[in-house]
Order: C-alpha cells, then structure tokens, then sequence
C-alpha cells in the first residue's frame, strides 16, 4: 500500500507550486512513485530528490533524509551528532517538546552543516510558526521538504561524480521504499 500523500504528480504540484518550477518532464497524470522512478531512471537526480523531499509525508521525510545524510557522510563523530540525534529522536517519537528542541539545535548550528538542516527539516514538520495578535501561523507545508533536500544535498558536496550518483541512487531507492511501503 502507497503512503504518498497524493494521488497524481498534478496533486503533488498543486500542493507545491515551487516544485513545479524546478520539474522538467513532469506527466501530470503519473502517479508520484512512477514519476520519481522516471526521474531516478533518466538521472536526473537533484529534481528526484527535491520531489521526493516533497513527496513523503513530513515524517517520513526527515526520517529519510536522516539516512541519506548518515549514508553520505559515513562515520559521523558524537560531538557533531546531536542536530541528527534531535532528528531522529522526534521521528521515533513525535511530540511538540521534540520538535522545538530540534527547531532550537538547528537555528543555533551551523547553516552549512547537512546535519543542521536534518534538526530543522524535524523542528519544521508542524506547530507554530509564528504567534500573532490575531491568531497563530502555520509552519509553512514546504519547509521539511526543503530542509530534508538541502540536508542531502549539502551531504553530498564535495565527494567524487560517480560515488555521488551511486549514493544519491541509494538515497532514492529508499525514498521510493518509503514512498511505497511506510516507516
């Protein structure tokens, strides 16, 4: 049984209107899945992995994104770990004390860091963005997916072009998996 949130690359799009900027041979009517496999299978590899970002429910997606990073970066020290530690912590268990301690270790790390970005895609996935006069605001429905992207991708930077598209290959089998199956 799928656990995509949409039923259609169109849904998908519609919800996301800034991936569409970014999906190049999008078929409207596909299913996300074929679409992703399409997307893996032609090599386009950043565009696979922004729309899989987005794809995934929020959950999902930054439990992905944390395997993707360890995968990327291999042997992470304990002195870097605790943003992905934070991560991992609100996906085993999601509660709102998990998600603003993962939301305060990813806004005080460093924005260069992939595992900064794995604290923020969890302190993003809900609540409250903002509480104003006239009513609380919304975390924006994107941002885990950015967060969970710029994740991977900064993990990715710097390693050679072949082990990259091996690894990114990896990460979006996975995601697939996810998208598939569940948790």
């Amino acid at each position: 049984m799928s656990r995509a949130r949409f039923p259609t690359v169109q849904s998908l799009l519609e919800t996301f209107p800034e991936l569409a900027k970014g999906a190049t041979s999008a078929a409207v009517h596909d299913t996300p899945v074929a679409h992703l496999k399409k997307l893996l299978a032609q090599d386009k590899l950043e565009e696979a992995i922004n729309f899989c970002a987005h794809l995934l429910p929020r959950r999902e997606a930054v439990w992905w994104a944390c395997g993707s990073v360890r995968m990327l970066l291999g042997d992470i020290p304990r002195d870097r770990a605790a943003c992905l530690v934070a991560a991992e912590k609100w996906v085993e268990r999601p509660s709102e004390e998990l998600q603003k301690t993962a939301l305060k270790l990813g806004t005080e790390s460093d924005s260069n860091d992939a595992l900064s970005w794995l604290a923020l895609a969890a302190g993003w996935a809900g609540g409250v963005m903002l509480a104003k006069s006239d009513g609380p605001v919304p975390m924006p429905l994107y941002l885990t997916a950015r967060a969970a992207r710029v994740a991977i991708q900064l993990a990715a930077v710097g390693m050679q072009k072949a082990e990259r598209a091996d690894r990114l290959k990896r990460c979006l089998a996975e995601g697939i998996r996810l998208a598939e199956k569940n948790l």
